[in-house]
């Protein structure tokens, strides 16, 4: 575990450690290292959290023009929870208040722009990033995984015989499996000759050529390259917001279209798909009934009265 160094870092490792062994994800852990290092610095003797070092570091954080900041607010919310015993817990209304972020649903000729786009990325990339990326995106979409969730697999989770992969590096901790179409098992199977060669030692599938797993930053780095690629005559500006993780949303609109066009027991079917995709709650899948297209809300096949009865409220910032 990360070292810390305040004298905050006993309730900081237990927390983390608690957190743990309720499934949840570390996403807390780069926050709450931030955390750590601005108590060591500006307040070296003091052990628990106060007012002043909790909004103290959340404009300390702010004036630097860091980004997360609502992250950041929450991790610090948690922190404090957790401690008890008198620690500062801010105020919910004191959290930073961004726009809700609407995943983007892409349409099949912007999908197929930008799958021409990965398939000739330009630019200075590395050869090893040019030779993964189609496949790793392709993987992404049609199997609707989670940026982190695709990106961390081991090669020794794929059963190249059978197209199943194991999924380890989930929300919530929890293992599941995906099987994956002939189409894109023949693209794993031609990735992996070429991988084995390069980077035969390292145990990740995606990895560059020093054997490390591509990193999410990477990731959206090359995604949003081949985003404006595959968009040569709309202004960067003008773009619409698209993140890898749009590909999964993508993924479950198309399965829902799919069911619905097929005359399919809607209901019966869905928690075939919260299953595939990891989802812990059914409103976590049922959210995705909301991004359907305009003419397929208007479907006879779905009673909205019982869909409204359950929240469609689900994380999409964490990956």
């Amino acid at each position: 575990m990360k070292e810390y160094v305040s004298k905050l870092a006993p309730a900081i490792k237990e927390y983390l450690e608690f957190r743990k062994t309720l499934g949840y994800s570390g996403c807390q852990k780069i926050q709450l290292t931030m955390l750590d290092a601005y108590c060591h610095q500006c307040h070296p003797d003091i052990d628990t959290l106060t007012k002043e070092v909790v909004q103290g570091w959340i404009r300390y954080e702010a004036l630097q023009g860091r980004g997360g900041i609502r992250s950041k607010a929450t991790s610090a919310r948690k922190l404090a929870l957790y401690m008890g015993n008198g620690a500062y817990i801010l105020p919910t209304k004191m959290t930073p208040k961004y726009p809700w972020y609407t995943p983007y649903i892409l349409t099949d000729d912007e999908l197929s722009r930008l799958f021409l786009s990965v398939d000739n990325i330009k630019g200075r990339t590395d050869y090893s990033i040019k030779l993964m990326f189609p496949t790793l995106l392709r993987l992404m979409y049609t199997c609707g995984l989670r940026p982190n969730e695709a990106r961390s697999i081991k090669r020794k989770n794929i059963n190249f015989d059978t197209g199943e992969i194991l999924i380890e590096k989930t929300k919530m901790n929890k293992e599941r499996i995906v099987v994956i179409s002939e189409d894109m098992l023949r693209q794993c199977r031609k990735y992996d000759a070429a991988r084995t060669i390069l980077t035969p030692q390292s145990e990740y599938f995606f990895v560059l050529a020093n054997d490390v797993a591509i990193s999410g930053k990477q990731l959206l780095e090359v995604f949003h390259r081949c985003w404006r690629q595959a968009n040569p005559n709309i202004p960067t500006n003008m773009l619409p917001r698209v993140r890898p993780y749009d590909l999964r949303h993508r993924f479950a609109s198309t399965v829902l279209q799919k069911w619905l066009s097929e005359g399919r027991d809607f209901y019966a079917m869905l928690p075939y798909l919260r299953a595939y995709m990891g989802h812990q709650d059914f409103s976590q899948t049922a959210y995705y009934i909301y991004l359907l297209p305009e003419n397929l809300l208007a479907s006879s096949g779905i009673d909205w009265r019982a869909i409204d009865g359950v929240s469609p409220e689900v994380d999409i910032w964490k990956s």
